[in-house]
This record gives C-alpha cells, structure tokens and sequence, in this order.
C-alpha cells in the first residue's frame, strides 16, 4: 500500500528565495536536533586544528622543544592551543609561529563562547511534549454531529492557560470563479483550560456555521483537505510560554468512531492515564447518521 501524503507548510520549496547561511545559522543550529549540533560542532573543531596543524607543519623548526614539525605534531599543539591547555612541551619560537598562536588562541575563545551559547540556550529552552491522537473523529455527542481530537501533557508537568486553535485548510471558489485555499476558523466547544495536566478531549461541532458542514470522507479526499492545531500555554516550571502544533490530514478522520478512554482510577485520590491507549479508536455503537 502506497504511504499517504503528509503535509508540512515548513518544509514548502522556496523557488527564487536568495539564501544566507551565514546569518541564518544560529536560526537552523536552534531548529535542528541535538544530534546535529554536536556534530556540527565536532566537525568544526575538527576542521579547525586540522587547518592549523597544516600551517604549523609548514615551517618545521619554528617550535622550541621539538626538532621537526610534521602534521601529526602540528594538529597536536593546535589542539592544546585551541583548547588553552598548554602542556609546555612544545613553545613557538618564530614570528610565524607565534603569529598563528596568536591567532589560534583568539579562535579558540570565540569558538567556546558561541558553542557554549548554543549549548546552553538549546538546553535551557523550555519545550511542550504533547501528545496529539493519530487521527481525529467523527461522532454524536448528545444528538449532535462533532469533530474531536484529543491531546495529552506526556511529561506530567502543568501547563497554565492553554489555549488551542483549530484551522481548517480547504478550497474556496468565489462568485468570479476563481478557486483559492483558504484557513476557516473552527469554533471549538472549549478553546481554553485553566490547567492542562492529564488529557485533553477537543470538540468541534459541525453545525451550519462549521466549515465542515455538508462535507463527507469522499468530499474532504477530493479536496485534500488539511486539519492545523495549534496550542500554547505557558509552563509552570519555567514560568515561560511553549506552544505544540500537529496538522491532520483527511485521511486521518475516522467516521462514527469513539476514543478509547484512558482515565481511571488508580488509587485513593489518584488517577491513572494509560497511554498505550491513547490513540486507539473503537467504531459507535449506533453509526446511523
């Protein structure tokens, strides 16, 4: 079976978009995963003592301490000099020598204050783990017909004031003709919580205003349409707003289904959320529309 598409607005294709690396850097370094970082910054250093170690090997008598310099000596020393340990074993004794110490040693200080900057401030930074349902549905609630998704705080900390916003991405056709995608606001039964600490069941109800009104499974396919959910809150540990986003596509509705529940209770005033069970669905008992 064919994998069904996925949609990332980040990821578009920007055609004719004039890049800068350079001063996107601590942009991209932030955005990507630690693993990315650290080696961004291996390789760096390492390319760094490479480069100086070959300079160094070029004049083989500029140190004290040592009768020749080859490469392998010269990365050596640009490792102790790059890092300020200065073991003493070896020491320049020319102009040029000294020049690339000098040179090197002020390298070094820059490199070790942005690495640590970067370290730090992708360490420190505040982030939300929320778990968003593998698909969404489509079911009654009190004789009504409601879109709903559901959402949980994984790392069990607090999250104050959170708010969600639910966007629908679908085709348009206005009175000239003209077709165009547009963002439709979905109003949502309670947009806001006060704590969010456990689960979050979020429910939209397809009434005449929705978006979503008229609309079925084969409609939605033939429109590709695209589902954006947004949320913020701010954490109680680091008192600093986080925000979480997931997009569903529509082929993630399941129609006349129901969420599993995953709330019971665990012990005298405790609770228990099983999250093996957060995204399993079970179709409606009664699927009549």
């Amino acid at each position: 079976m064919a994998e069904l598409p996925r949609r990332d607005p980040s990821n578009a294709v920007r055609v004719g978009q004039q890049r800068a690396p350079l001063s996107d850097l601590y942009y991209n370094l932030m955005r990507r995963r630690w693993r990315w970082l650290v080696g961004f910054l291996a390789v760096l250093y390492l390319l760094i003592n490479v480069g100086f170690g070959a300079l160094y090997a070029l004049q083989p008598d500029a140190f004290n301490g040592v009768e020749h310099v080859g490469f392998a000596e010269g990365f050596y020393f640009s490792v102790q000099t790059f890092a300020t340990i200065g073991y003493g074993a070896m020491s320049p004794k020319t102009l040029y020598a000294n020049l690339l110490v000098t040179t090197e040693a002020l390298l070094g200080i820059i490199y070790t204050a942005i690495a640590t900057g970067l370290v730090f401030a992708k360490f420190s930074r505040p982030s939300a783990r929320v778990l968003f349902s593998n698909v969404m549905i489509v079911t009654r609630r009190n004789g009504r017909r409601y879109l709903q998704f559901r959402l949980a705080n994984a790392r069990g900390n607090e999250l104050v004031e959170a708010g969600i916003h639910l966007t629908m991405l679908k085709t348009e056709i206005s009175s000239e003709g003209h077709s165009m995608r547009r963002l439709h606001e979905m109003k949502l039964d309670r947009a806001n919580t006060p704590l969010f600490t456990l689960s979050w069941l979020v429910m939209h109800e397809i009434d005449e205003e929705s978006p979503m009104y008229g609309e079925d499974a084969e409609s939605l396919a033939a429109d590709e349409a695209l589902f954006i959910v947004t949320l913020t809150g701010i954490d109680s540990t680091f008192a600093q707003t986080v925000h979480a986003r997931h997009f569903y596509e529509f082929h993630d509705l399941r129609w006349d289904h129901r969420y599993v529940d995953i709330i019971s209770p665990h012990s005298p005033g405790r609770l228990q959320m099983d999250l093996t069970k957060f995204h399993e669905v079970a179709p409606e008992l009664d699927a009549n529309p």
